[in-house]
C-alpha cells in the first residue's frame, strides 16, 4: 500500500510540475512587463497590485517561538531514573511497556544497531534482577531547585539524576509525590540560581497557542509547538481526571515536560498521549497549572496531598434520573450510598439526594463533586444544596480527610437509551427468601436479555431497595411503584440496585 501511494504521489507531481512551471512563467513574464512600464502606462496596475500582496503574505507569516524558547528552555529538565525491575509495581516500568505490543519504528532502529529492546539487549530475556533505567521530563519552578515531573516518572525510583539543557547533570531527591494527579516534586540541591519557569494563574483558551519543551524517546531537549485543542478531558486516568488536550507533538519521555502558553508560563504539565503506535498522533494530555499549583505547593510544604472527604458513593444525574426525580435538567450528582460514619452520612444525607452545588457553585457532575470536595481542606466547613424527595435543602458540615485506602469514586455510570417499554424484563423475589441476600429490598433472580433492565446492566442476583424512591418489599410492591410513577406521566422509573461491590441508582424507562 505504501508503495502505490508513493506511486501516486510521484505521479501526481509529475503532472503538476509543468502547469506550475507555466505559472511561474507566466508571472515572471508580466514582472518584466511591468518593470518596463510606468505605474500610469500599466493598463493592468500590476505595479499597485503586486506590492499589497507581497504585504499581505508577509503579515501572514506567523512569528517564530525563538525568543519564548530561548526564554524558558533553560528551565526544562531531562529525569533519569534507576529502577529495580524486580518491583513490579513500579509504574514507570509500566508507563515504557505500555506502547510496545507493537514495535515503533523507533524500538526497531535500537534492536538492529544493539540497544536494548522491549526483551533486552538485542532481544536477549532480561535478568530477573536487572536494574533498569527510565528517562521522562520535568522543569525548575524556583531558583533553589525545586522541580515538578510526574509520579509515574519517579515512582520507586532508586536514584534520580536531572541533566540541564547545557548538560550539567545533578542529583536530585524527591521531595512527595501524589499519584491520584500524576504528579511528583524534587528537589536538586546546592545552587541557589536555577532557571526557573511559573505556572500561569489560568486555563488557557481553545484554540490558543502552545509550545512543549521535553525530553522524547530520550533524545534531549525537544521543541514542539501546536494549540490546545480541548479542555476537561476525562481519560479514565482517575477521578480527578481534568485533563487539556494538545496538538503540539508529545512522545515517551516528555512525560512531566511544561507546556508553556505565549507569554513563558506554564499552562500545563504533559502526562499522557492517545498512541495506537507509540509514537504522537497529535492527541497529548496536561495537567492543567491551575490543579499542579495546588498540589506542588502541598507537596513542598507536607512531602504529600491532603484532600476533603464527603463520603458518598455518587453518579451523574442523567436525562432520564432527572425526569424520573422530576428535575429540570441533568444536572448534579446523585448520592448512591453514604458510607457508614461519613461526614455526609453524620449530616443526614441520604441515598437518593441529589448534590446540586458546593458552597453556592453549581455542580455539573459527580467528577464535577469529586474535584471539588479534593480542592478543599480536610475540616473545612461546606455548605451542599441538595434536592431531597422532590423538595430543597441546604445541608452544612465539615470535611474529613480521605483515607489513602479510598478513592474517591464517581462512577460515570452507562450511557442510557431513550427506548421505551411497558416491561422491566425481571423475575423477582422476596431478599428474606433468598439466602445471603439480606431482609431489604427484592432480589433479581432472572434477567431478560432483551428487556429494559438487562439493557441498563441489572444482572442476576442484584436487590432492588427501592422503586421510585419508596422502599419495596416484595412484588406486590414493586408493581405498585411502577404504575404510580407511570400514572404520574414519567418516562422511567428510578430504581436502587445493590450488588456485591456497590449500590447505585438505574433508571429504567416505561414507556
Amino acid at each position: 500500500m505504501n508503495d502505490r501511494v508513493n506511486s501516486d504521489t510521484t505521479t501526481s507531481r509529475k503532472i503538476l510540475r509543468p502547469r506550475r512551471l507555466a505559472l511561474l512563467g507566466t508571472v515572471a513574464a508580466l514582472g518584466v512587463a511591468v518593470l518596463a512600464a510606468s505605474p500610469a502606462s500599466s493598463p493592468l496596475g500590476l505595479t499597485s497590485f503586486i506590492a499589497p500582496a507581497q504585504a499581505a503574505e508577509s503579515a501572514a507569516t506567523p512569528p517564530g517561538f525563538g525568543d519564548l524558547v530561548a526564554k524558558v528552555k533553560p528551565a526544562v529538565i531531562s529525569v533519569r531514573v534507576k529502577i529495580d525491575q524486580d518491583n513490579d509495581k513500579s509504574a514507570m516500568l509500566q508507563q515504557n511497556r505500555m506502547d510496545q505490543d507493537e514495535d515503533s519504528p523507533f524500538d526497531q532502529f535500537s534492536r538492529q544497531f544493539g540497544f536494548r529492546g522491549p526483551g533486552g539487549m538485542n532481544g536477549m530475556p532480561r535478568q530477573r534482577h536487572q536494574v533498569i533505567t527510565g528517562e521522562g521530563s520535568g522543569f525548575f519552578i524556583s531558583a533553589d531547585g525545586y522541580a515538578v515531573t510526574n509520579n509515574h516518572v519517579v515512582d520507586h525510583a532508586e536514584s534520580v539524576q536531572v541533566t540541564m539543557d547545557d548538560g550539567t547533570v545533578y542529583t536530585a531527591k524527591v521531595v512527595g509525590t501524589d499519584p491520584k494527579t500524576d504528579l511528583a516534586l524534587i528537589k536538586v540541591d546546592g545552587k541557589k540560581d536555577f532557571p526557573f519557569v511559573k505556572f500561569a494563574d489560568q486555563k488557557p483558551r481553545i484554540g490558543d497557542w502552545v509550545v512543549a519543551v521535553g525530553n522524547p524517546f530520550g533524545l534531549g531537549g525537544t521543541v514542539t509547538a501546536g494549540i490546545v485543542s480541548a479542555s476537561g478531558r476525562d481519560i479514565g486516568n482517575g477521578p480527578y481526571d481534568d485533563f487539556i488536550q494538545i496538538d503540539a507533538p508529545i512522545n515517551k519521555g516528555n512525560s512531566g515536560g511544561p507546556a508553556f502558553d505565549m507569554n513563558g508560563n506554564v499552562i500545563g504539565v504533559n502526562t499522557a498521549i492517545f498512541s495506537p503506535s507509540g509514537g504522537s498522533v497529535g492527541i497529548g494530555f496536561d495537567i492543567p497549572s491551575t490543579t499542579a499549583k495546588l498540589v506542588v505547593a502541598q507537596l513542598k510544604d507536607k512531602g504529600a496531598v491532603t484532600r476533603g472527604w464527603l463520603g458518598v458513593q455518587v453518579q451523574p444525574v442523567t436525562a432520564e434520573i432527572a425526569d424520573s426525580l422530576g428535575l429540570k435538567e441533568a444536572r448534579g450528582a446523585i448520592v448512591d450510598n453514604p458510607q457508614d460514619g461519613s461526614p455526609a452520612a453524620k449530616a443526614g444525607i441520604e441515598a437518593g439526594d441529589v448534590i446540586t452545588a458546593v458552597n453556592g457553585t453549581a455542580i455539573k457532575d459527580s467528577r464535577d463533586l469529586a474535584r471539588t470536595i479534593a480542592t478543599l481542606a480536610p475540616g473545612s466547613s461546606v455548605k451542599l444544596d441538595i434536592v431531597h424527595k422532590g423538595g430543597t435543602r441546604t445541608v452544612t458540615l465539615a470535611l474529613g480527610e480521605l483515607p489513602n485506602e479510598r478513592q474517591a469514586k464517581a462512577d460515570e455510570g452507562k450511557t442510557q437509551s431513550n427506548a421505551g417499554t411497558p416491561r422491566l424484563g425481571l423475575a423477582l423475589a422476596p431478599a428474606g427468601e433468598v439466602q445471603g441476600a439480606g431482609q431489604k429490598g427484592v432480589v433479581v433472580t432472572q434477567v431478560d436479555p432483551e428487556g429494559p433492565a438487562a439493557q441498563r446492566g441489572i444482572q442476576a442476583g442484584d436487590v432492588i431497595l427501592n422503586v421510585g424512591g419508596k422502599p419495596v418489599a416484595n412484588v406486590a410492591d414493586v408493581r405498585t411503584e411502577l404504575a404510580q410513577a407511570k400514572s404520574s406521566g414519567k418516562n422511567s422509573v428510578l430504581l436502587q440496585v445493590k450488588n456485591a461491590d456497590a449500590t447505585r441508582f438505574v433508571a429504567v424507562p416505561l414507556a
